[in-house]
């Protein structure tokens, strides 16, 4: 939960081999990024592994981290759709977490979170990933494939920041 004015949002990026996560802070006027990075969970593990590793994961962040916000993007229908079907357990598990914490959620889609970040709806993940890194240099700690991952949940992270006043 919030504590007075400050809130602690963790914007998700799930996925079930590479999950990006983001720890944004915003205290009155002041925000900045707490914390970054990622999950990398095995294709090799069975789906219920990968699922409870998923929730233990974020179950801990939440509660050392004091996490009162959660902004995830809105899934969508792609080339697969048991892909799209997967991903929903594991939003499934972040509203679970958010309701067992009594924290607040949002989603975002993604053109609303690219229109946030660069400016444009069809901004491209390299564009979203290059301002940033403008913003976050030590993101260039990130191979660029993790690196996607964790810039896209900082950008859904800075979306929830502008969503929770």
């Amino acid at each position: 939960m919030a504590v007075g004015d400050k809130k602690v949002i963790l914007g998700v990026d799930p996925g079930f081999s590479v999950t990006g996560y983001s720890l944004m802070v915003k205290e009155g006027s002041r925000a900045y990024l707490l914390d970054c990075g990622f999950l990398k969970m095995s294709s090799k593990d069975h789906l219920s592994q990968r699922t409870l590793e998923f929730h233990d994961f974020f179950k801990k962040i939440i509660e050392e981290k004091g996490v009162s916000h959660v902004s995830l993007e809105t899934s969508f229908l792609g080339k697969n759709p048991q892909t799209f079907l997967k991903l929903g357990y594991l939003r499934g598990i972040l509203y679970l977490l958010a309701a067992q914490h009594k924290l607040e959620i949002a989603e975002f889609a993604p053109r609303e979170v690219k229109q946030a970040i660069v400016g444009s709806g069809s901004a491209d993940k390299e564009q979203v990933a290059l301002m940033l890194m403008r913003m976050f240099p030590q993101l260039q700690q990130y191979s660029a494939t993790l690196r996607n991952d964790v810039t896209d949940a900082i950008a859904i992270g800075i979306c929830g920041m502008c969503l929770f006043n």
